[in-house]
């Protein structure tokens, strides 16, 4: 399948990076290739641009998107949580720019045999690197009702998340679960009618949770967030778009905790502890995508855009 990706807020994100032609940037989500491509145009031949991507077909598809240009480039298949280890090996001391374009891609989800999408039937994967232990249907089939709950709750900020969960047990008492088209089947069963009407469709909020668990997101995130700030250069810029306020709160605490360190309490009329921040946001509210640009791709409709910059 032919890795297309349309990249959600584009020109804000490459604009943000304010990027130096001879400077070094990753793209710690490669994905489609859409943000590593508008890195690569700006680069001339003493430019460096690492790719980083834990699906092996996004390595590949952006090897071939990028051949063209003729800045130095690295590909590397792994999480995005590892750049400091990855940086070392590379003998890279820092970087100008880093851009996370968090969530699952347009190719997997298009892509119906990686099972991310509720809308084909297909096999319980979402794994976004194939080589992973556990996929969907282990998440699905064994996980107790208990914490199937708590995932779709906490995850999927789901309502109907209590019986979403029973539902799910009750079912696979019967027989394994194998598809994504019966689990969308006992999600529609498990939520009352009158509450599907209306909203995204009524399985939404839990693929994406069950989405995040498989591939620890959450978890990773804030340790990645940090590993970033750290291995920027003075005037780096960190370029984050989120999908679902679980990730834009993570972000958002993150870059208040490296702008912001102290830990004194707040009745102290000064500061006491020494702590001193070494990053500042450029943007004080996140950017959204335009109306053209919802026109044009709808999957853009949650996502939000912060930038931050080291000190």
């Amino acid at each position: 399948m032919k890795f297309y990706h349309k990249p959600v807020l584009y020109k804000e994100t490459i604009e943000g990076l304010k990027i130096k032609s001879d400077g070094i940037y990753a793209d710690g989500t490669m994905g489609g290739g859409g943000h590593s491509e508008g890195i690569c145009k700006n680069l001339e031949k003493y430019g460096t641009f690492v790719g980083i991507d834990r699906d092996p077909a996004a390595i590949e598809a952006g090897r071939g998107r990028l051949e063209k240009y003729i800045c130095k480039k690295f590909y590397i298949n792994d999480n995005y949580c590892s750049i400091k280890e990855n940086s070392k090996e590379l003998g890279i001391n820092g970087f100008d720019g880093i851009v996370l374009d968090l969530g699952v891609s347009s190719f997997q989800l298009d892509n119906i045999d990686r099972g991310f999408s509720y809308m084909h039937d297909a096999p319980l994967d979402m794994r976004m690197d194939p080589n992973d232990a556990m996929s969907a249907e282990e998440v699905v089939n064994e996980y107790s009702q208990e914490d199937l709950y708590r995932i779709i709750k906490d995850y999927g900020e789901e309502r109907w998340a209590k019986r979403i969960a029973r539902f799910i047990c009750e079912r696979r008492k019967l027989q394994k679960i194998r598809s994504t088209g019966e689990l969308v089947e006992i999600i529609k069963a498990a939520i009352p009618a009158s509450a599907r009407r209306d909203g995204p469709h009524p399985a939404k909020r839990t693929f994406q949770a069950i989405r995040i668990e498989v591939n620890s997101e959450l978890e990773l995130l804030a340790e990645a967030l940090e590993n970033c700030i750290d291995v920027l250069n003075p005037e780096g810029r960190l370029c984050v778009i989120t999908f679902h306020s679980l990730e834009d709160r993570i972000v958002k605490e993150v870059f208040n905790r490296r702008e912001d360190p102290c830990i004194c309490p707040k009745e102290f009329p000064v500061c006491t502890c020494g702590r001193v921040g070494d990053f500042k946001k450029v943007n004080r509210k996140p950017t959204v995508p335009t109306e053209d640009e919802l026109d044009e791709n709808p999957r853009a409709r949650s996502a939000k855009l912060r930038v931050g910059e080291k000190n």
